[in-house]
């Protein structure tokens, strides 16, 4: 769907009977090419008949954080207190933004909401994001802050050594801001949340859900906690060993405490956890449909930034397509092994098509 098209789209969810002429008035455009435009939508099944009555969508709403990523990278082992020869890239990032991103790529109708500021970086992490097919209309552009930016550092075995990121622009997606989104909140098939977002913006959000299931990424072991009151709203957790040490309050650090971890959360109401192990792959249980281990692709890691983000994005595509936990666990680990082998967090080439040949 062209960005043409999903603007129409928009003012006919508001507006079913609103008339051809004023409808390119609107948008500043003749009333043959938005003739032209009806004609498309109309062949392409979004919109069923006259009145312009529109086909029920299925669409994943994707909330928190949309970072410019600038990282730099080693051929050699990094050397504190001195100046480390390598590579440096400025790239699209941020956990929501990146789950987004690959959940369009793998042919989802997605929805995200952010907060950017109006400067550089914010109109490259919109436009690059909308490019790859996300719709990006319910993002806020906010004069005098700025966008967020996370800053990393690399050694040759492409993990991260440390990281600064500045996401403070992240506290003006507030409950007001948010109230406008409401029916989107409600009437998304799933919607997936990130703890880079205040406690008062998730408790918005979970106030609001109704049925919509939830999936939540915790981001890190400080901001994961902001999820704790709403763990029994969560319908999947994805964290790593810190992440669920931080939320259990109990070392996490052998496979038996991984699995007593998984009981712990399962206790509080989630239905399904998904622990990331990095190179070892990853740990799934799911309340009612077991629990399993499953081991990491081999694959030529160029960096792994973003792998976590491409991991939950296949998850969340499996739900859409109505997969159980056991049966979506080995496909994003397909989406995380094709991230790995590129510099960028979203592999430009991720589709089900690249996944499923991967896999083969």
């Amino acid at each position: 769907m062209t960005e043409r098209e999903q603007q129409i789209l928009a003012i006919l969810r508001d507006e079913p009977l609103i008339a051809q002429q004023a409808l390119a008035d609107r948008l500043g455009i003749s009333r043959p090419a938005v003739a032209g435009h009806i004609m498309n939508l109309t062949q392409k099944g979004h919109i069923l008949g006259k009145g312009y009555v529109l086909a029920r969508q299925q669409f994943v709403l994707v909330l928190g954080g949309a970072n410019m990523d600038i990282s730099g990278a080693t051929e050699r082992v990094l050397v504190a207190g001195d100046s480390n020869p390598g590579q440096i890239r400025c790239a699209p990032g941020g956990v929501a933004r990146n789950v987004a991103d690959n959940l369009a790529r793998l042919g989802n109708d997605t929805r995200l909401i952010t907060a950017v500021g109006d400067d550089l970086y914010g109109r490259s992490l919109l436009e690059s994001t909308q490019k790859a097919g996300v719709d990006v209309q319910g993002c806020w552009v906010l004069a005098g802050e700025s966008t967020s930016t996370y800053l990393s550092l690399h050694g040759p075995d492409g993990d991260m050594a440390v990281a600064v990121n500045d996401m403070r622009i992240l506290e003006r997606i507030t409950p007001e801001r948010l109230a406008a989104n409401t029916d989107r909140v409600r009437h998304a098939a799933a919607m997936v949340v990130d703890c880079n977002l205040m406690p008062d913006a998730l408790a918005w959000l979970f106030a609001q859900r109704q049925t919509t299931p939830v999936f939540v990424d915790c981001v890190s072991a400080f901001k994961c906690q902001r999820i704790l009151p709403w763990l029994g709203q969560v319908h999947t957790l994805k964290v790593n060993r810190l992440e669920a040490q931080a939320l259990c309050g109990s070392p996490v650090d052998t496979d038996e405490s991984i699995e007593q971890a998984a009981r712990w959360l399962h206790a509080r109401g989630v239905q399904q956890v998904i622990v990331s192990l990095g190179e070892r792959g990853v740990y799934w249980s799911d309340k009612d449909a077991g629990e399993g281990w499953q081991h990491a692709l081999v694959a030529e890691v160029v960096s792994v930034t973003g792998a976590g983000d491409a991991l939950m994005a296949g998850v969340v595509h499996g739900f859409l397509n109505h997969q159980t936990l056991p049966d979506a666990i080995p496909f994003a680990m397909g989406c995380a092994a094709l991230t790995v082998t590129s510099a960028l967090a979203n592999h430009p080439s991720l589709s089900v098509v690249s996944v499923e040949q991967l896999l083969r």
